[in-house]
């Protein structure tokens, strides 16, 4: 009664033995993919922990340093900016991780938040009532006077560019892994079952125990059986020239890190470019929203910020040379890997389970 391993000699085997070899051999294959893919997978999850702790480092830093810029340069508004720098940078690190949300609507979000105390704490600092409908008014009035002039439309423009990049690398690693596990977890259909039960274990049924299938032979079934995995072939060597593209564009003159590290530059020209054409928008802003209380006695020299302070050059040195390396060394490992999936069959039939140096070897019927 036996189904697969059928021989005109005797044969110790049963049916039940078969079966229990059918779900040995769909447990084999699944740890032999594992181990082909484990090298691969290591690599692809090694560079999303170091991208990721990267970012977060660069991310840290470049906040760190625009939080210096008010604490220094605008210690009037500092204490109350820092909320929206704050959220200026979560949004961020959210977009580059996947969230929905885009790069203008963080920027245009922090210039709103910021607008409020440009004008109360530095165009006029005078100011003493800061309501909330006063507040909100100046918020929308930011959106029809743009009084950061062309910086903040820059700053959207340097910031998306690099950061779209980054936004995709992640993704894109995060999909790698994804295709990696459904391999192997493929199911196993019942002819490929049958076809390697046949190849590996039916000698065993002769007491052939220490004959192994011929390269030939094993090469057929196997790639019978990873059709479906041979066909990612085209796919992959494609996602391998997509993370090629990505870090090369990581990798550009003006790159994530000087993206990041100019923010606090970019903010500064804003500030300084509002400031400068304070007058207007005060004309501007009094015909829009109520004014509000001015403070009795004039203005407090403490509460005004000489302009030359805030235009004092600052230094902002940044050694990431780590995460260029790793990008380099990682995409040179991925460009290795472009075959991956065109010569799994080869590599599943290497080592010990071929015979390579007999001319004995079992070719599915017989020893040959």
């Amino acid at each position: 009664d036996l189904q697969i391993c059928q021989h005109r000699a005797p044969t110790c085997c049963t049916k039940k033995m078969e079966e229990s070899y059918q779900a040995a051999i769909r447990r084999e294959r699944t740890q032999s993919i594992q181990a082909l893919n484990f090298e691969l997978k290591y690599v692809i999850v090694d560079h999303i922990t170091a991208f990721q702790e990267d970012f977060e480092s660069l991310l840290r830093s470049a906040e760190n340093h625009t939080s210096s810029l008010f604490e220094t340069a605008y210690r009037p508004m500092a204490k109350e900016a820092a909320e929206p720098v704050k959220e200026l940078f979560t949004d961020i690190s959210l977009y580059v991780l996947g969230a929905e949300t885009t790069v203008e609507s963080a920027v245009l979000r922090f210039f709103d938040s910021l607008f409020p105390l440009v004008y109360s704490r530095l165009i006029n600092p005078g100011i003493t009532d800061l309501s909330e409908d006063y507040t909100e008014c100046l918020r929308l009035t930011r959106q029809d006077i743009n009084p950061f002039g062309r910086y903040s439309r820059n700053m959207i423009v340097e910031l998306s560019e690099y950061l779209w990049a980054s936004r995709m690398l992640s993704q894109a690693l995060s999909l790698g892994i994804e295709v990696i596990n459904t391999t192997e977890h493929a199911a196993v259909t019942k002819e490929c079952s049958k076809a390697l039960v046949k190849m590996q274990y039916c000698p065993h049924c002769q007491g052939l125990t220490l004959i192994r299938p011929c390269v030939g032979y094993c090469l057929n079934v196997m790639r019978a059986c990873l059709a479906s995995v041979s066909e990612l072939d085209a796919h992959w060597r494609e996602y391998v020239s997509t993370l090629e593209y990505l870090t090369n564009k990581m990798a550009a003159s003006h790159d994530l890190e000087i993206a990041l590290t100019g923010i606090w530059n970019s903010i500064n020209e804003a500030i300084l470019h509002a400031q400068l054409n304070g007058p207007q928008l005060s004309a501007i802003v009094d015909k829009v929203c109520a004014q509000p209380r001015q403070q009795e006695g004039g203005l407090s020299s403490e509460n005004i910020v000489p302009l030359k302070e805030a235009t004092e050059a600052q230094t902002f040195v940044m050694a990431h040379t780590s995460l260029k390396n790793k990008r380099r060394e990682f995409i040179n490992y991925m460009k290795r890997s472009r075959n991956f999936y065109a010569s799994i069959a080869e590599r599943l039939c290497d080592g010990d389970l071929v015979m390579r140096d007999s001319s004995t070897c079992w070719n599915g019927e017989d020893v040959v």
